[in-house]
């Protein structure tokens, strides 16, 4: 059996949007660099290429055995129980001696928290601004209960690190919007309203979020969590994680 490190696979999901593929593809460079000698591959569920299955099979073709395949998503939601697993076991299957391990998805995590604080001080909110500053944690969206659960948890525990406020919204699936999220914290008469998208790279829903924010005249909107340092050295954690679970079993032929 070979003692190489498995290949860590980061799976994205893709979008029509070109900055999508780019901000993942830096992403992904910054964990290579974070690691050197580990092979960090990165792979698309759609819109984008290369496919899962091609990398996969191109990693077979190199004699590659052990991979580490992660979702680049921030809750369990529907892609990360039903889609991901779906296309690496049917890619895992034509290609008889590969194994490929699925590493959890990377929220929660106190790395995404660090990431969104950075974003919102690159946005130019101090720490004197935290007691008068409320902040809209705004997600995706989701039909799952749980990833709503987790999105509304997070913003619960971020509270208690000095914003004034912290409320969870959605771009979709779910309630409330991002500008109502904002309009519901001035209406309780806070000062100075940030919105924090918790979301990896831009593209439609980022842009939903954006437009919700400026509609309802939030004063601070970050940029998307992108290739932060912090979320490069949470795909390195994960795939750690996943290489030291026994739980996980591996999907192989």
């Amino acid at each position: 059996m070979s003692t190489a490190a498995p290949v860590l696979l980061v799976v994205a999901h893709g979008s029509r949007d070109p900055r999508h593929a780019a901000t993942v593809h830096a992403l992904t460079r910054r964990a290579r660099a974070l690691r050197p000698g580990l092979r960090v591959e990165t792979a698309f569920l759609d819109f984008n290429a290369p496919r899962v299955e091609q990398v996969l099979a191109a990693l077979h073709g190199d004699g590659v055995r052990d991979v580490v395949a992660l979702p680049l998503l921030l809750t369990r939601a529907f892609h990360a129980k039903a889609d991901v697993p779906a296309v690496l076991s049917q890619s895992t299957a034509r290609l008889p001696g590969l194994s490929v391990r699925v590493a959890d998805v990377l929220g929660p995590s106190p790395l995404l928290t660090a990431a969104l604080e950075r974003r919102l001080a690159e946005a130019g909110l101090t720490p004197a601004d935290r007691a008068t500053t409320g902040v809209v944690l705004a997600a995706a969206g989701s039909t799952d209960p749980e990833a709503i659960a987790v999105i509304a948890e997070i913003a619960r525990e971020w509270r208690h690190t000095g914003w004034c406020a912290v409320r969870p919204a959605f771009a979709s699936a779910a309630l409330p919007s991002t500008a109502d999220a904002v309009r519901s914290l001035r209406a309780e008469g806070v000062r100075r309203v940030a919105v924090a998208p918790y979301v990896i790279a831009p593209g439609r829903l980022p842009d939903r979020i954006a437009a919700g924010a400026a509609a309802a005249g939030a004063d601070t909107l970050a940029e998307v969590l992108g290739p932060a340092p912090e979320l490069a050295r949470l795909l390195l954690t994960r795939y750690d994680e996943s290489r030291a679970s026994t739980l996980r079993p591996a999907l192989t032929a």
